[in-house]
Formats: C-alpha cells, structure tokens, sequence
C-alpha cells in the first residue's frame, strides 16, 4: 500500500501546478481551484488502482479536475470584474459601492508551466491573462470546459466530447458558441508584452514610483488614453486618462510615502503589492494591483482591494519602514 502510495505521488506531482491553472481558469477563483485540485487528487487516489492506462496519466488528471469543476459550477456563482456588471462610473467623488467579496474573480499568483521552456511560458501567460479568465466566466459551464480543452489544452474535439458525455459534433457546436461569446465580452487588446523589453520595466518603475510619491502628474503620465481602472470588491470603475487621473488624485494618493509597492506577478502579468503605512510606522498590505503593461503605457489597472490575497503571493504581512524591494 505504502510502495503504490508511493509511486502515485511521484507520478501525479509534477501536474499539480497545470492542474491549478486549469481549475482557476474553470472557476476564476485561485481558493477554489486549490480545493478542487486537491479534491481530485483525492479521487484520483482512490480510483488509481483502475487507471487502465488507455490514456496518458496527464490525460486521465485533467478528465478528473475537469469533471471536478464542472460538479462544483453546478453550485457557483460565475465570479466577475466590476466591467462585467455595467458601465465605468463618472463621478469619482461619488461614494463607492461594495459587494461581497466572493462575487468576485481572484487573481492567480505567479506563473504556472515551465519555466525552462520558453514556448510553455509564452503559453501558459497568455492561457491565464486576466481578461481572459475574466470574459471566460460569461461561459456556461460545459462551453467553457470545452474552449478551454479544445483552445488551451489542444485536445481533440472525440476527446472532450468523451469526458462531456456527447458527440464531437455537439463539442464543435459548443465551440463555436463559446468562441462567439468570447469574442462579445472580450475587451480588444493591445498586443501583450513582458518586462524583459527594458522601456517596460521602466515604466512599471515609474508607475511605483509615482505611486509612492504621490505625484499625479507622473502617474498621469504613464498612463494611457483609455485605461481602465477597477477595485473589486467596489462595484464603480473608471475608464480614460482623465476619470483615473482624478479619482486616484481626490481619494487614493494622500501623500507621499504612505504606499509602498513591490513588484511581482500575477496571472503571468506585472503587478505590485501595495502596503499602507501605519501609525507606527510599518506598512500594512492593502491591495494587489494586476497590470496591463503596452508600449504606450499602463491601459489597464485591476486592484484587488482584499489583503486576505497576500498570503497566496508569498507576500509579508507587515513592512518595516527600511524594508528593500
């Protein structure tokens, strides 16, 4: 029992972290993905002695998961952005409305795939983007199992209409629905670039810097034309230079040295991590800021405004004034 115990974890451990990424894109909730990965490796255990090896080990985890999430969407609210609730507000003087927190999509940390293969990275970055995961959640359950095997995975349309339980037809029906939805609700993007260009690692220097120094002006700077601004769990968000500009300077921006920032990443995206001082001194988290980074300029900025997240980053609870980057 002990030798198959075994040989299980040696064999299904290294898809754990692609199955994390499969179930966050299902759900667009990293703590429910979590749970749902570790609830099919409980199932998987138990019905590892009839795995009969028709398909890949690989295959045979993400038929689980996916039945898994597809068992726990039956009892979910879909999770969404507050751009997928309505308009972008014009007054940012008006009070902020807030709904509960577990209305809302989650960001996912770092990047999941293979780091030492540069094809796995560029693929699994933009598998996780968070515009995606955000318009994937407009899916119904089974279209969206089926986007994400056929789009992301690459499976074969025999293969998913084997796990859904129908034809290859119906799959390529749901298919082509899906991608009609997602082509509505998803906004239009710039091309997608990293920090590895240096005039993009210059500008996320120069928005933390702006940031911390409290100077609209800078801020305003990096900035483009049309960038969105969203806080869940706020409901309003604000889209163009000039709305974000001035809500950002009338109630966020109180002065300098009362925000720190550390970079990091989230969704295969630049990110920071922003701490608030207090009274004595040290700097408290406030709120993960997800990032879409142009050769423009920042376009968009998703601040999720919960430091219940930090911990899943890795992120300390409290910053000592002196504390580096």
């Amino acid at each position: 029992m002990v030798k198959a115990e075994d040989e299980f974890v040696r064999l299904t451990d290294p898809f754990r972290q692609e199955l994390l990424a499969h179930c966050y894109r299902m759900m667009g909730s990293f703590e429910d993905a979590e749970d749902l990965v570790q609830e099919t490796y409980v199932r998987a255990w138990r019905s590892y002695d009839d795995f009969e090896r028709r398909s890949s080990l690989r295959v045979w985890l993400y038929r689980i998961a996916t039945n898994v999430c597809l068992t726990a969407l039956e009892h979910h609210s879909r999770r969404l952005l507050p751009s997928g609730l309505g308009a972008p507000s014009d007054d940012p003087d008006h009070p902020l409305s807030v709904l509960e927190t577990g209305a809302w999509l989650q960001p996912l940390p770092g990047l999941p795939g293979d780091a030492a293969d540069p094809a796995a990275i560029v693929t699994s970055r933009d598998s996780v983007r968070l515009a995606l995961i955000a318009a994937l959640q407009h899916l119904p359950a089974k279209q969206r199992a089926a986007l994400i095997l056929r789009d992301v995975l690459a499976w074969r349309a025999i293969e998913v209409a084997e796990l859904l339980g129908t034809t290859s037809a119906a799959v390529n029906s749901l298919l082509q629905r899906a991608r009609a939805q997602l082509q509505r609700v998803s906004p239009t993007e710039d091309e997608q670039t990293d920090l590895s260009e240096p005039g993009l690692r210059a500008l996320l220097d120069q928005y933390i810097a702006a940031f911390e120094n409290a100077d609209v002006k800078a801020l305003v700077g990096v900035l483009r034309d049309d960038v969105a601004l969203e806080m869940p769990p706020n409901v309003e968000w604000f889209s163009g230079r000039v709305a974000v500009g001035r809500f950002l300077e009338r109630n966020v921006l109180a002065g300098p040295g009362l925000t720190r920032m550390l970079p990091i990443t989230a969704n295969g995206q630049p990110a920071v991590a922003a701490y608030w001082r207090e009274n004595d001194g040290s700097y408290r988290p406030h709120a993960l800021q997800v990032l879409t980074i142009t050769r423009t300029g920042v376009s968009r900025i998703v601040s999720f405004n919960d430091p219940g997240l930090f911990p899943a980053f890795g992120l300390a609870g409290v910053l000592a004034p002196e504390t580096p980057r």
